[in-house]
């Protein structure tokens, strides 16, 4: 079987609870600048799981990407679908499709759409895998064709720009990236890179630290549901 790879309490007191609700209203009032900040015309997802919600936006400069992701989530296809790859340090894995109803010890991510075309890579020289883009999983073809349905989610570690020697010419600025926040980035040019999050980063790493089996896959089901909201 051939398997998709990354180079691989209740407040009581009504005083409390008033001192409790401001911090909170503020917050959410960040979140939703967050979101405003994104620009006009990108489409914006939130993709909700048992360990908090992420939201993301979708580039524009990775169409095919972009509009095959949009299609899927209005279909409702990755709703109840496992993140079935989780390497701690590494990325959070899903959308495969065998995932909504797999037995608990199945092996997954081999996963496709039946009858529906990968998707032709859209390597963008600044689009870089920081952590918290979202990017498209394939298997070995030499096109390094992206897989119809099947998504990672990039936490990764800090790196030095010395230790920067895969080949890639890398701004000052994207150096600086991978330095302060960390990313993957010897899976550059090789992977399509088509969003990030930008709120919810503290998930990814909830969803990395789970306990998982030798296949990578979680010991307890970690399930998605993924809406536009903008």
């Amino acid at each position: 079987m051939k398997q998709l790879f990354l180079v691989t309490t209740l407040l009581c007191s009504i005083g409390l609870f008033a001192q409790k609700a401001k911090p909170k209203t503020i917050t959410a009032a960040k979140e939703t600048s967050k979101v405003e900040a994104a620009k006009s015309d990108e489409t914006i997802v939130e993709i909700t799981t048992d360990f908090g919600v992420m939201t993301a936006r979708l580039y524009n400069s990775t169409p095919l990407h972009r509009d095959n992701f949009i299609k899927l989530v209005k279909q409702g296809f990755y709703d109840s679908l496992l993140f079935h790859r989780v390497i701690n340090g590494f990325m959070i894995q899903g959308g495969d499709p065998t995932s909504k109803r797999a037995d608990s010890i199945a092996q997954l991510g081999a996963g496709e759409i039946p009858g529906t075309p990968t998707i032709p890579a859209e390597f963008r020289s600044n689009l870089i895998h920081k952590k918290g883009v979202l990017a498209a999983a394939r298997d070995g073809n030499p096109e390094k064709k992206s897989s119809n349905c099947q998504f990672y989610i990039v936490q990764g570690k800090k790196t030095d720009s010395a230790q920067l020697t895969n080949g890639v010419a890398y701004t000052k600025d994207q150096k600086e990236i991978y330095q302060r926040i960390g990313g993957t980035p010897f899976l550059d040019q090789n992977y399509t890179v088509f969003g990030e999050v930008f709120i919810g980063m503290d998930v990814i790493d909830k969803i990395a630290a789970t306990k998982v089996y030798d296949t990578d896959r979680p010991v307890k089901n970690v399930r998605m549901k993924i809406k536009i909201i903008k």
